[in-house]
């Protein structure tokens, strides 16, 4: 006798699974964010179909040879950088980014390239018809490259196409949240139908050695839509951001079992599709007025790459009960820390102030370095005198207005010695691995030596 089915209620949201629908999910909160989804037997190759008794597995030891994990050089040195030196055979990669933003674009490169270089590649698309991909290709000048196409969302035709020539590879899925399994009876999107193809792919990828790549939507707050736990199954997540008002692009590695986290790639977005930047300190510095106060440039350190960014400060009178506090690009907690700091350990007081802060180029910083860099903005700004235009900052402020040093202080230097700058404002217990010809250095242990210097009337 058949086994009648059972019925869920599954969070779009979260994942979380309830017996009966209510409004509010109890996992994340959401509101009417609950569908209704029938359980059914298991997609093909999700390896979840019912056995009976399992097999013995042999255990090994963790001694054992090992030496380098083989690459497959994408031909895009940009995108080698963020993954570690290439893409490891078999792994699987989620690449998320907003609407229009270029991941596409940039997936269609990548597999023109590699297909050039002799590898063989795969792309399907679920969410354009093949005439609007191949005019994508055609304005890009990829219409010669011998890359395998198809557009198609049916998980079962995907695995079979997949099984039945040459191992691809390079495997390409624009985009996972429209794939669809015929044995789950829910929508396209839906967070089980998004579980059951990822599952499935992945163990595609690893049973055969092709390297996955899976495009995934992000929500209204910058997250991976769908289940949380596709994240965890990948080996590498990758995010393509930037600022529409910006030609510039950057690839973030969020989470990478292969390579450094953090790393970035910076590329260009023109009419033929998206170029390489080999120097992304002077990219973002190439417009620069060192002249205008509340500009102080940022020597940063963005996974193995130090990159020097400006930070532009606009202190203005304010007419209003509560100042403004407006930040881009940097944590807007942290600069409400940095002007309390101001108030309480140097007498500096933004009350009656509006505060606009503004990293330049459209990147976003996280490092906590950038506090001195901000701190020389803002007081340049309020005090209306221009900073030096070949010094550069960074540095940590703790609490009591002490300067904590930065790792990688020596990268950073030698960064900015070699795009021309002359002096770098660096905390006093900074340590260097060797000396940095021609950049002099100016040693500060509190905030205050540094309101002292812009603000002599405080």
């Amino acid at each position: 006798m058949a086994r009648a089915q059972r019925t869920s209620f599954v969070c779009q949201n979260c994942g979380t699974v309830a017996a009966r629908w209510a409004g509010r999910c109890s996992g994340c909160g959401e509101w009417n964010t609950l569908i209704e989804e029938r359980e059914a037997a298991p997609p093909p190759g999700s390896g979840l179909a019912r056995s009976g008794k399992g097999r013995v597995v042999a255990l090994e030891t963790l001694a054992g040879a090992h030496g380098e994990l083989p690459r497959l050089r994408t031909g895009i040195t940009e995108f080698d950088r963020v993954t570690g030196g290439g893409i490891v055979p078999g792994s699987a990669l989620l690449f998320a980014g907003e609407p229009g933003i270029g991941k596409s674009t940039l997936l269609l490169q990548l597999s023109a390239e590699m297909a050039r270089r002799g590898l063989s590649a795969v792309y399907f698309s679920g969410e354009e018809a093949a005439a609007q991909v191949r005019l994508r290709a055609e304005r890009l000048g990829l219409s010669a490259a011998p890359v395998g196409f198809a557009a198609e969302t049916n998980l079962a035709d995907i695995l079979a196409t997949l099984e039945s020539g040459r191992r691809p590879d390079l495997v390409v899925i624009d985009s996972v949240q429209t794939l669809w399994a015929e044995a789950l009876e829910a929508a396209p999107g839906t967070v089980s139908q998004v579980r059951a193809a990822s599952q499935a792919l992945i163990r595609f990828a690893k049973q055969s050695g092709s390297a996955l790549v899976l495009v995934g939507h992000i929500t209204k707050d910058g997250q991976i839509a769908g289940p949380k736990v596709i994240e965890h199954m990948v080996d590498t997540v990758l995010y393509i951001e930037g600022d529409r008002g910006h030609p510039y692009r950057i690839l973030r590695a969020v989470k990478n079992r292969f390579g450094a986290t953090d790393e970035i790639g910076v590329f260009d977005m023109a009419g033929d599709g998206l170029r390489e930047v080999a120097n992304p300190s002077e990219l973002f510095l190439g417009d620069r007025d060192a002249e205008c106060p509340g500009a102080a440039v940022f020597a940063g350190i963005e996974g193995t790459r130090p990159l020097l960014v400006e930070f532009q400060a606009l202190v203005a009178p304010s007419s209003l009960g509560t100042p403004r506090r407006a930040v881009v690009g940097w944590d807007g907690n942290r600069l409400s820390m940095l002007l309390a700091v101001f108030e309480a350990r140097c007498g500096v007081r933004f009350a009656q102030h509006d505060v606009y802060l503004n990293v330049a180029g459209g990147l976003r910083i996280g490092e906590p370095a950038a506090d001195l860099a901000a701190a020389a903005a803002l007081l340049s700004s309020l005090s209306g005198l221009a900073l030096p235009a070949r010094q550069i900052y960074f540095g940590e402020i703790s609490l009591s207005g002490a300067l904590r040093p930065a790792a990688h202080t020596t990268a950073r230097l030698k960064e900015g010695h070699k795009l021309g700058f002359k002096r770098a404002v660096v905390p006093a217990a900074a340590e260097l691995d060797g000396a940095v010809p021609g950049l002099e250095l100016e040693r500060v242990a509190h905030l205050k030596q540094l309101a002292d210097g812009l603000l002599p009337c405080q």
